[in-house]
């Protein structure tokens, strides 16, 4: 069903935090209909921590190797969302493998800076994506939005953005561009959660 009232999301970030702050502005310019009730970071290093805090959102800090399971992990992961009431989990660059519990299953998603299937899966994350097109020589990149499951980069896909690679682009300069596609895809595949638009079939995301 549809959100009027703002939809609670949760953010999980291990870097600097890029995509909370494009959410929280997007929220902010009243163009996404959506409240950051908590953000997950995976290292108390992580610098897009800072944007949580100026935000006043309440945040906790998961280490990886503080649990003994990937089952305590999904657990010290989701239980705090499912007490703050949260309906979507968004990833913003978490470097960490988390499992999907099944209550979560097509309620986590995930951005992704290349055209899944290509240049995805494990140790494929920020400028090794972009330097692996290049050296392909691939002449479109882009951002793909998708649903995460249990595997790297596998959920259905929600949407996808493309941009050119040009002769002369660095990873440097590929990534900028298509950070631009992300910061206006990946708050639009949340709004059109949030409105009650998206459906699942199969490896199918239907947007009606």
């Amino acid at each position: 069903m549809p959100h009027s009232t703002p939809l609670p999301i949760a953010v999980l970030i291990s870097g600097g935090g890029t995509t909370l702050r494009n959410i929280l502005q997007k929220i902010a310019a009243g163009d996404l209909n959506a409240a950051v009730k908590l953000v997950i970071s995976s290292t108390p290093a992580a610098a897009g921590l800072r944007f949580a805090a100026e935000a006043s959102i309440p945040v906790l800090v998961l280490r990886y190797k503080d649990f003994p399971t990937p089952e305590a992990y999904r657990d010290a992961v989701f239980q705090p969302c499912r007490e703050a009431g949260v309906q979507l989990v968004v990833m913003g660059g978490f470097l960490k493998h988390v499992l999907i519990p099944p209550d979560f299953e097509h309620c986590v998603m995930n951005i992704h800076p290349g055209l899944i299937p290509a240049f995805c899966g494990q140790g494929f994350y920020g400028h090794h994506v972009h330097q692996a097109a290049l050296d392909y020589g691939v002449k479109l990149s882009g951002c793909t939005v998708h649903f995460a499951d249990n595997q790297y980069d596998h959920g259905p896909i929600i949407l996808q953005r493309a941009v050119p690679v040009l002769d002369d682009d660095t990873s440097e300069t590929l990534a900028a561009r298509i950070f631009q596609q992300e910061c206006e895809a990946y708050p639009e595949a949340i709004r059109l959660f949030a409105e009650g638009r998206l459906q699942v079939d199969g490896r199918r995301v239907r947007i009606s």
